[in-house]
């Protein structure tokens, strides 16, 4: 049958006539898309004319999915070369990248309190940023100097309290279910003592290492304080300098992009900041009701450790129940570690989804990963600034995609400021 209408269709019922002319209508629809759509296997042309389509494109002689997989494969080589590459340059430049990072943290920590001076009282954003940026520092070295002080009046009583502990260790090895002798016992602590003794050298040089970087870190200190104070009083005017090297076309989305980061990166510092000082006072109320050794130490400790992830949270409450065992005993340490095992269930149920919200819209797996690069880049300062800035990138990258801008991160307690 052909696909023209046929005349005999007048005769038809309108209703007929209709429905035929329909179905002629979509069967040309059916055939231009056929012809349209390219073939899945090479034409290999009809066997009258003998001709293969093949010398005129030889893409056509390899296999659809054979073509398929080698164009992903390329793409994800160039991809992992640039990742390898962005790594590379990490490592080799993180004595600069790291206090970068350290003062960008600080900026968005410390922005809200320079805009409020700005606005209500209106004072100068030289002015407004050097005040804060001063009574940060101070508020600091008086921490700082606190921790010492109980540092340096407890640890007396520690290492007495861990004495006695080792000599209860021994006893109870001797005397416990093991029932180990008294020669097995020195045999063992001998052997630990030997250890101590053929690794001394790499100890104390590692102690003389750090002593002797402290000029090192005081430059850095001193470098991040002044980065700090320019991303306070020009981080946005920076920020538009940076985009005029892109093209006229593509600044505008990017400088939105990085607004859109810079409101995630505020409302995750200041979340996590709430969080950890809530996990602090917990840990440490249960660590002054117990009069363990160091509470105060530890809570701060606790607060600190919190900014890593995963990580920190479990490293800080295995040193505080270290503690109490040496200091208090046993009962005392089991008490602590149902303390920090109750905080931590706090904060992963409660806390994170009521304060965090999506503040930091990524997958625990892409947590757990940027903190080992994070590591193995720059150690401690790697772990504590990649979570933070995979947050950021994941935002911008979010925002440039979709080119609209995301919604703010939902924060019941916190929420995102502009920039300074």
């Amino acid at each position: 049958m052909s696909l023209s209408e046929p005349a005999a269709t007048t005769a038809l019922p309108s209703t007929e006539a209709a429905r035929w002319r329909a179905s002629l209508r979509a069967a040309r629809e059916r055939l231009e898309s056929a012809r349209s759509v390219p073939p899945l296997l090479p034409d290999t042309g009809d066997a009258s004319d003998g001709e293969d389509d093949s010398h005129q494109n030889p893409d056509l002689a390899v296999a659809y999915w054979l073509r398929v997989s080698a164009a992903w494969g390329w793409r994800l080589l160039v991809l992992a070369g640039v990742g390898w590459v962005v790594l590379t340059l990490a490592g080799r430049l993180a004595q600069v990248l790291v206090p970068l990072s350290i003062a960008l943290l600080l900026a968005a920590l410390l922005a809200p309190m320079v805009r409020i001076l700005r606005e209500r009282l209106r004072l100068p954003a030289s002015l407004a940023t050097a005040i804060v940026l001063f009574g940060g520092v101070l508020l600091t070295v008086g921490f700082l100097t606190l921790l010492v002080t109980q540092l340096v009046d407890g640890m007396p009583g520690l290492a007495e309290n861990a004495s006695a502990g080792l000599r209860q260790v021994r006893e109870w090895l001797r005397t416990g279910p093991l029932h180990l002798s008294t020669r097995q016992l020195d045999g063992t602590f001998d052997a630990a003592g030997t250890w101590v003794s053929d690794n001394r050298q790499n100890l104390t040089s590692g102690l003389f290492a750090t002593a002797g970087a402290g000029f090192e870190v005081l430059i850095t200190a001193m470098l991040v304080i002044v980065v700090t104070f320019f991303f306070l009083r020009d981080g946005h005017r920076l920020w538009r300098l940076a985009t005029f090297a892109l093209p006229r076309r593509a600044r505008r989305p990017v400088l939105e992009a990085g607004d859109a980061g810079w409101l995630t990166l505020v409302a995750y510092v200041r979340a996590t900041v709430i969080v950890a000082f809530i996990d602090a006072v917990g840990i440490g109320l249960a660590l002054v009701l117990l009069r363990v050794e160091f509470a105060f130490v530890l809570a701060a400790l606790v607060f600190l450790s919190s900014f890593i992830p995963i990580v920190g949270a479990t490293v800080s409450g295995a040193v505080a129940v270290l503690v109490a065992l040496v200091d208090q005993g046993p009962l005392t340490a089991l008490i602590v570690l149902s303390a920090v095992v109750l905080v931590q269930q706090l904060e992963g149920h409660v806390l994170q989804p009521l304060i965090m919200g999506r503040a930091v819209a990524i997958h625990p797996l892409a947590v757990i990963v940027a903190l080992a690069a994070g590591i193995a880049v720059a150690g401690i300062i790697g772990a504590l600034v990649s979570v933070p800035i995979i947050a950021v990138l994941n935002t911008a990258l979010r925002h440039l995609m979709h080119r609209q801008p995301p919604r703010a991160p939902d924060a019941v307690v916190v929420s995102a400021d502009p920039a300074p």
